[in-house]
């Protein structure tokens, strides 16, 4: 029987090709049902929504993006999808990415233009965390323009790691316990915030992101920073990741099961009658106007 031989017009696909492949289709299906659950158990989007993705040039967001882009084809209901960038004006910041990258994707986009980062060096001391102010600017910005432009939803690139870093942020300097919901109504009505990334973990998106290839751009802002709270969480969360497996995952569990009557927090739950109370208002959605706690955590700023 003569040998097989491999034609000429194909070019053979070799083992690390494949299993690349094959981790691509795994990593994608995960995603893509983790962020289909979380947007069907908190109503995040609904027929006719208008969904601003706000990308900031991260691996999170473009992930977000790809996946609700993939989702948007398959979806039972129609929504519409449209990308902002908020263009900080931060030294050597590669303008030409986005708008390329956004482009080859022939989706609405819009890149908005905001000296913020002139406004972070100038109120925020030398060595001091700049993130509660860039936050509170960008986020006043982004919302301003989705009210503009008729957005009814604004979706951000948040995942479950995120949430849980929040939640121990809170706990151990801020002396609250709460987190990062996965949506977010304002008092005043004007916006609703939507996490689609909430049951995704961060280093399955690292690795899509890897995968997918996305011209990640780095934040030079405040990704520079040594010594943030934040980090010091994600570090803890990484060594109880290697060392006890499974352990992020019940903790996340743990924050989608709260049981009131068993905390100490009286606007919560009447321990005197024995039932669950309404609980406290959510926080009005940040304006673009800066405050002055210039250096409190980032978390208290979100």
């Amino acid at each position: 029987m003569p040998e097989a031989t491999i034609s000429p017009e194909k070019t053979p696909v070799s083992e690390k090709e494949r299993r690349q492949k094959l981790e691509f289709n795994k990593l994608q299906k995960r995603l893509r049902r983790e962020v289909g659950q979380a947007i069907a158990d908190f109503s995040m989007i609904e027929a006719g929504d208008k969904v601003m993705c706000c990308l900031s040039g991260g691996k999170d967001s473009y992930a977000m993006l790809d996946i609700l882009l993939n989702l948007q084809k398959s979806a039972p209901v129609h929504f519409e999808l449209i990308a902002v960038n908020l263009d900080q004006k931060q030294p050597g910041f590669p303008e030409h990415v986005l708008p390329e990258y956004l482009a080859s994707l022939g989706i609405e986009y819009h890149i908005i233009e905001k000296d913020t980062y002139s406004i972070v060096k100038e109120k925020v001391p030398e060595g001091k965390t700049t993130c509660g102010l860039c936050s509170r600017l960008r986020r006043g910005i982004l919302y301003n323009f989705a009210e503009a432009h008729g957005v009814t939803k604004i979706a951000l690139g948040h995942h479950r790691d995120d949430m849980l870093e929040t939640l121990f942020l809170n706990m151990f300097y801020g002396g609250k316990l709460k987190s990062m919901p996965p949506v977010l109504h304002s008092d005043d009505g004007r916006n609703i915030v939507i996490r689609p990334l909430a049951y995704a973990r961060e280093k399955d998106i690292a690795r899509y992101a890897s995968l997918r290839n996305f011209p990640i751009i780095p934040c030079n802002l405040c990704g520079s920073q040594e010594n943030l709270q934040r980090q010091v969480i994600k570090e803890m969360f990484q060594t109880w990741d290697k060392q006890h497996p499974g352990r992020l995952e019940t903790m996340f569990r743990a924050l989608c099961n709260v049981e009131p009557s068993h905390l100490a927090d009286p606007e919560l739950y009447d321990f005197k009658a024995g039932k669950r109370l309404g609980g406290k208002r959510q926080a009005v959605v940040q304006s673009a106007e800066p405050q002055q706690d210039f250096g409190r955590l980032d978390v208290l700023n979100l």
